[in-house]
């Protein structure tokens, strides 16, 4: 062997090592692009903005929905009218509605002769005291109306009939048989408390029918700062759905400015996820104050049924909107060049390797589709990925739940599409032939 192989060697060695080092010089140059303050400052201040405006633009979202939609609003409300603290609420303001009519002292001496046996029966049976018999029973046959399917079409009709005033009342003005009233969204209960005078006539008390028409409210909504409210919510209405695609433009906006795109993209759906997430406790916080603030003569069981059913949509909206926030910052945090995300994609596929060489063993071949799906795999992944988006933007209403079912869908058809993807066959040396029979 001639002299000097060892320290030639020993020179390819160096060399190769410093090829190495400004290979790594060139990629961490690519891989870390030139600083710009500004333009930082700036994609900050937008996902800022956008994951401030997300919890807003749920709740214009939940305006235009519920307050803006007939339908939406009836179908909200509907099932208010089968709770049974609505029941009783409602029996209870007839009650005393229909009470301040009745002259206890006159009602015996004024019945007819023909009614006084049945009248006396009634009352005897339901207490010692007159008055208290007579409420006892005008009660009865008000729980009577309230508790029957006369009452939810009432009220289902009413709802339906008024919703532009509801419209009115909880964004400006006022007027119908839903108004605003001071610091309370009240109700006109005059249907029903006629219902409740026939059913009084029926029973013995046929006075009753000479009890001149009675106007009473039933409080939907009190709060103390009820303006406010109607201006925040008049202005969010109006606002609309155009609120979410600002935020979701801004937080994109903010992403594509960044320096470290990806880092901003988890970062920004992680702030959307808790923000959104913030507003659903402030809900249930605002809850219990709400109920705590009422006065004596609201029942707060009434009024927490009335609060559930018409935040019901919000919170749904509030936790599709988490659940959005965390599966893109997963998905983002996944395809980054971090040493677990690159641990959960190899064991990803490697899994799918190991399932497609089972598949190869067992004499399963994908064909011509194999090397159809290779080529095109990034097509056919973004397409995946922009049916799942449609889907979830197409949704009527979705819930968390459905978040949850698109992503995992969307992971399963990208397994099928890693599993289908086989490279194409090189070009095989001709088979040898084979040996001559024995």
């Amino acid at each position: 062997m001639p002299d000097g192989g060892p320290p030639a060697r020993d020179g390819g060695q160096a060399e190769l090592q410093e090829l190495r080092a400004r290979v790594a010089v060139l990629e961490a140059r690519r891989t870390d692009p030139p600083k710009h303050p500004a333009k930082s400052f700036l994609a900050a201040v937008l996902i800022v903005l956008g994951c401030l405006l997300a919890p807003l633009g749920v709740v214009a979202a939940w305006a235009a929905d519920v307050v803006g939609d007939t339908d939406r609003y009836v179908e909200t409300v509907a099932p208010l009218a089968s709770d049974p603290a609505v029941q009783d609420a409602a029996a209870d303001r007839v009650t005393d509605a229909l009470m301040t009519h009745i002259d206890l002292s006159t009602l015996l001496s004024g019945a007819a002769p023909e009614e006084r046996p049945r009248l006396e029966k009634a009352l005897g049976g339901l207490g010692d005291s007159l008055e208290d018999a007579v409420r006892g029973f005008v009660h009865e046959k008000a729980r009577e109306v309230t508790g029957s399917d006369a009452f939810a079409t009432v009220w289902t009709e009413a709802n339906r009939t008024v919703h532009a005033s509801v419209d009115k009342a909880l964004t400006g003005s006022g007027g119908g048989a839903v108004r605003v009233e001071g610091d309370a969204v009240t109700l006109d209960l005059a249907p029903v408390v006629e219902q409740v005078k026939q059913r009084l006539v029926d029973g013995g008390m046929g006075f009753a029918a000479r009890i001149p028409e009675v106007h009473t409210d039933f409080t939907l909504v009190r709060s103390d700062d009820i303006g406010k409210v109607k201006s925040g919510l008049r202005l969010l209405q109006i606002l609309g759905d155009r609120l979410p695609v600002l935020a979701v433009l801004l937080v994109a906006g903010g992403v594509l400015l960044a320096r470290r795109r990806r880092r901003a993209l988890v970062a920004g759906a992680l702030a959307v996820a808790v923000t959104t997430g913030l507003l659903g406790i402030g809900l249930r916080v605002f809850r219990a104050f709400y109920l705590d603030a009422l006065p004596a003569g609201v029942s707060p069981e009434a009024a927490g049924a009335v609060y559930d059913t018409l935040t019901g949509l919000l919170h749904t909206m509030v936790r599709a909107a988490v659940a959005l926030g965390l599966v893109v910052a997963l998905a983002a945090w996944l395809t980054g060049p971090g040493r677990r995300a690159a641990l959960a994609r190899g064991l990803w596929t490697s899994g799918i390797g190991a399932a497609r060489a089972t598949a190869d063993r067992s004499g399963l071949r994908t064909g011509p589709v194999g090397p159809f799906v290779h080529r095109y795999r990034a097509w056919i992944t973004g397409a995946l990925v922009a049916a799942a988006l449609a889907g979830y933007v197409l949704w009527p209403h979705p819930t968390g739940w459905v978040v949850l079912g698109l992503a995992l869908a969307l992971l399963l058809a990208l397994a099928l599409v890693e599993f289908l993807a086989a490279e194409a066959p090189a070009d095989a040396p001709p088979p040898e032939p084979a040996a001559p029979p024995a």
